[in-house]
């Protein structure tokens, strides 16, 4: 009830942590929405050039501007832009493809036009779009530096041709305004929403250590009893049923850890420590509560070259438990035999940064199903997932410097791959 109390007073004062929360480059991230909006700017670049110089006449017009703009557009449909929207490098690219189409181009247009009624409204329709599309403290940021910029260059370029207008102002200060808090409001709707969920299944999961405590204390009464009647026919029957109940409890235990963890997924705490990498891989292989002696069997830890991180060392045990419980599910759903090496957990040193490798022989993960595995709430598996493990894990190695990312193919297993800076705190 104690920590039921401290999610509680979390809750509370929560508005603002959220308001703070991880950069959301892409907003509702999906491939189709980036085909999309790569489609919608490049076939709308020339249509809106015919009709500003031909239809409806502009003062300024520059169809080699407008083609560049279509083909830098034309980028956003390439299949490897849209095959991994969570690779950070992707997301920085998309970034930059908006931030020079919007706020950029037309801050551009709009001085050229010296602020023309077409264009005065065209500018405060982009200020909206731009925060539907990406996290507002980018679209804030994009459309200062944008407006500055293009300003910077009209200056440099045409410094005759300036154009000022007090009303103009107002009315882009008052678009922007809006854009803003509603960019604010709906950010804060997203972790409100994901922050009071998480805390839910927290809760839950607290709640059900009663049954459990509760099951290990008939298995306890059940071994004093085999213990108080050693020649009894049936002890030694009763004696591994109770070794059994003891079992599926730490089994059950360790998935309630493994929610509560899950459950802070936004509220990590910050401190850190030196971890070593082998001790850590050894430490959570062994004491993992696998479902058989064939699971644990099938475990194999190679250690290239050791080293050391500063990261949480329970966070980071919690990571890896995540891990291998994924890839135990994968190679059982596989139903392929968990021969030795079936999972394997390499540790080394790759270009002066550490390295934890954990692969399998299992199912795989559809290769569609990539750019949201990280996304909380996503689960491959609705009847036995919650879609929150691998969310977790992202975090956590962010949380590290570090970064997490994984190569599989359906049908011939997976490989995640944990990137991490070598050092001492």
């Amino acid at each position: 009830m104690l920590k039921i109390g401290h999610t509680a007073r979390f809750l509370q004062h929560a508005p603002w942590r959220w308001t703070f929360a991880p950069l959301e480059p892409i907003l509702h991230a999906s491939p189709w929405r980036l085909r999309l909006l790569g489609l919608t700017a490049m076939l709308g670049q020339p249509l809106f050039g015919w009709i500003w110089s031909s239809w409806l006449v502009q003062p300024y017009e520059n169809p080699w501007l407008r083609g560049l703009m279509s083909v830098l557009a034309g980028l956003l449909l390439l299949p490897a832009m849209s095959r991994d929207l969570s690779n950070p490098k992707t997301r920085l690219l998309v970034t930059l493809v908006m931030w020079v189409e919007i706020p950029f181009f037309f801050s551009w247009m709009y001085l050229c036009n010296s602020g023309s009624a077409a264009w005065l409204a065209t500018v405060c329709a982009m200020i909206a779009f731009y925060y539907h599309l990406t996290d507002w403290r980018i679209a804030t940021a994009g459309i200062f530096s944008g407006v500055l910029l293009a300003w910077a260059l009209f200056v440099w370029l045409m410094p005759d041709q300036l154009y000022w207008n007090a009303v103009d102002a107002m009315v882009i200060l008052f678009s922007w305004s809006c854009a803003l808090l509603l960019g604010l409001s709906s950010a804060n709707l997203r972790r409100d929403q994901l922050v009071h969920t998480l805390a839910t299944m927290g809760i839950m999961a607290h709640e059900l250590r009663t049954p459990l405590s509760t099951a290990a204390l008939i298995g306890d009464a059940v071994q004093m009893e085999v213990q108080r009647l050693p020649a009894h026919p049936r002890a030694a029957k009763l004696d591994q049923l109770s070794q059994r109940l003891h079992a599926l409890v730490r089994t059950m235990n360790h998935q309630i850890d493994t929610q509560i963890a899950n459950a802070r997924l936004l509220q990590l705490p910050r401190y850190t420590e030196e971890v070593c990498a082998a001790t850590l891989v050894n430490d959570v292989t062994s004491s993992y509560p696998y479902a058989s002696i064939r699971q644990k069997e099938c475990v194999s830890v190679v250690i290239h070259e050791n080293f050391n991180f500063c990261a949480s060392s329970s966070q980071f045990s919690q990571v890896l438990g995540n891990l291998i419980k994924n890839a135990l599910h994968s190679l059982t759903a596989a139903d392929s035999p968990c021969h030795p090496g079936a999972l394997r957990i390499e540790v080394d040193c790759v270009q002066a940064r550490g390295r934890i490798v954990v692969s399998d022989d299992g199912l795989g993960i559809d290769p569609a199903l990539l750019p949201y595995i990280f996304k909380p709430f996503f689960s491959s598996n609705r009847s036995t997932g919650h879609g929150l493990g691998l969310a977790f894990c992202q975090q956590v190695v962010r949380s590290a410097g570090g970064i997490i990312k994984v190569k599989s193919n359906y049908g011939a297993g997976a490989a995640f791959t944990i990137i991490l800076p070598i050092g001492p705190c």
